[in-house]
């Protein structure tokens, strides 16, 4: 059996917050998380393998979002595959000239360049999501004004931000990575349902190069997590060529001041950056050396000294 909580709320953002606490950030996560509009506000029903307790999760609600504890149901289901049955509960999402939408919505989305049929299945990545739908705008934007010939999606999930790049840029050679097998799998699937056939779809395992070559890439999407975007910036920096963009997503409102930083200690400079339900989008570009101040050059492979009074506030962690 598996158990399903209900909860409701008046405001879309809100409900938004509450689906992402549930499903990304407060432990056990749920197996599988829907939203849907009813009346006037919004329904959020989530799916556990253990009976979790109601008042501790109300509660953790509550801290994370600073907002007074919801009120919670609880029910016993039957057990199906909770996963795929809440994305066919998704209608399909605008994002700027694209429509993200399920494999159940086919007949009812016109088909052409700008319709993005996407199943995530286990994978991260229907547009429903505040990140995954800031990136896909953030990369309408970019379409209008700059074009590009090697694109990397790095943490790829679904496929959906890969294919949104090869959509706008039809001749680019984009490489979407992802250091799961099934996210791989389903981005795979995603992209031939698609009819994209120029992106190379890769395990990161097996997948060194991508990483590796040095300023290969023009633009590259990292929508993942916090923890992992500092981590990988030394390997993203080498990886983008000078003047090239990042687009990194996945950063809780709180944690951005820390990835600005340190990004700009790799020579980055931020562009713009925009909020969505509580999640921040950084848009930055990678700074040619020549035109770096004395103080951001590096000469060895050691880290630029932190000035002595500066200090970073460490962050926290991030279904659609």
């Amino acid at each position: 059996m598996l158990y399903k909580v209900r909860v409701e709320s008046a405001a879309r953002d809100n409900g938004r917050a509450i689906a992402t606490a549930l499903a990304e950030l407060i432990e056990p996560a749920a197996q599988a998380v829907s939203e849907f509009a009813v009346g006037g506000g919004w329904h959020i029903e989530a799916y556990y393998n253990q009976r979790p307790d109601l008042v501790q999760l109300s509660a953790r609600i509550a801290e994370l979002l600073a907002i007074c504890p919801p009120t919670l149901s609880l029910e016993q289901v039957a057990d199906q595959n909770w996963v795929a049955l809440s994305q066919t509960a998704l209608p399909p999402v605008a994002a700027g000239r694209y429509i993200v939408h399920g494999s159940h919505d086919r007949t009812s989305v016109p088909r052409g360049p700008r319709s993005i049929e996407i199943d995530a299945g286990e994978a991260f990545g229907t547009a429903h999501h505040a990140t995954t739908l800031s990136c896909l705008m953030t990369i309408d934007r970019l379409a209008r004004t700059r074009a590009f010939q090697q694109v990397l999606d790095l943490g790829c999930g679904s496929g959906v931000l890969a294919i949104a790049a090869q959509r706008a840029w039809p001749r680019a050679r984009v490489t979407a990575l992802d250091n799961d097998p099934t996210a791989v799998a389903v981005a795979a699937a995603n992209c031939r349902q698609n009819g994209v056939s120029r992106i190379a779809v890769r395990l990161a395992s097996d997948s060194g190069p991508p990483l590796a070559a040095c300023r290969t890439y023009e633009l590259v999407l990292a929508n993942i997590l916090a923890r992992p975007l500092i981590a990988l910036a030394p390997a993203i920096a080498r990886a983008l060529a000078p003047g090239g963009i990042l687009v990194i997503s996945g950063i809780l409102a709180g944690e951005a001041r820390e990835l600005r930083a340190a990004y700009a200690a790799r020579g980055f400079r931020l562009a713009s950056e925009s909020c969505m339900a509580g999640w921040t989008t950084l848009t930055l570009v990678r700074v040619p050396l020549r035109t770096r101040p004395k103080s951001a050059r590096r000469v060895g492979p050691w880290p630029a000294p932190r000035p002595a009074r500066s200090r970073v506030r460490a962050g926290a962690r991030r279904s659609g």
